[in-house]
């Protein structure tokens, strides 16, 4: 709501739960009705719930699903209606590199962001035609202030993975959307972009 403010009439905010999806719908709708189109959606809702498949309840992993998975299906679903309607638009999927190769204690979390990826190739096969580019972006440790609340020995075991031997930073993956959502990337459809210092190398 800040930054809504301090941007003015460039910026509307709007507080949805992305589970819920008439609460989507009518989201993105208001959205169109107040900046006349919708050119972009960066699908970047997302929650973890962890811990190790003998521990796991059903409901810690139903929480992640209808976040990460669901809730990306409900504002992809929403906004492609009006992207097909404009015969134009970019959808930005975010997935994760734990996709690619798994991770401790997140079967949840990890079944979601490999749905995402699936789910962006399949949209991106049957919106391209329509003018409707699809694709997503896995990053691998980034700076986030979640994770630099972390203890320094965690952070630096995450950092000394990568081949860059550090944390990516927000900025860059901020960077890894506006690319994808742009004109630059007009001919990519349905790519996944890692943006994690050569991680999953």
């Amino acid at each position: 709501e800040a930054l809504a403010a301090a941007l003015g009439d460039r910026v509307e905010y709007r507080h949805v739960n992305v589970a819920d999806s008439a609460a989507v719908d009518a989201a993105m709708t208001a959205v169109k009705d107040a900046f006349g189109a919708v050119d972009v959606l960066i699908n970047n809702a997302g929650i973890t719930r962890d811990a190790t498949l003998l521990k796991m309840e059903d409901a810690q992993f139903d929480q992640v699903l209808d976040v990460n998975l669901k809730g990306v299906f409900h504002c992809g679903r929403a906004a492609a209606r009006i992207m097909v309607e404009q015969g134009a638009g970019a959808i930005v999927n975010t997935s994760s590199v734990v996709a690619l190769y798994g991770n401790f204690g997140q079967s949840n979390y990890v079944a979601t962001k490999s749905g995402v990826i699936g789910m962006t190739k399949v949209w991106a096969r049957e919106l391209g035609r329509k003018g409707v580019r699809v694709n997503a972006v896995a990053p691998g440790f980034i700076g986030t202030d979640m994770v630099m609340a972390m203890p320094e020995k965690v952070r630096d075991m995450m950092a000394g993975k990568a081949p860059m031997q550090r944390l990516g930073e927000p900025g860059e993956i901020a960077d890894a959307y506006l690319f994808l959502a742009g004109a630059q990337a007009s001919y990519i459809n349905g790519a996944v972009l890692s943006v994690d210092g050569g991680l999953t190398l």
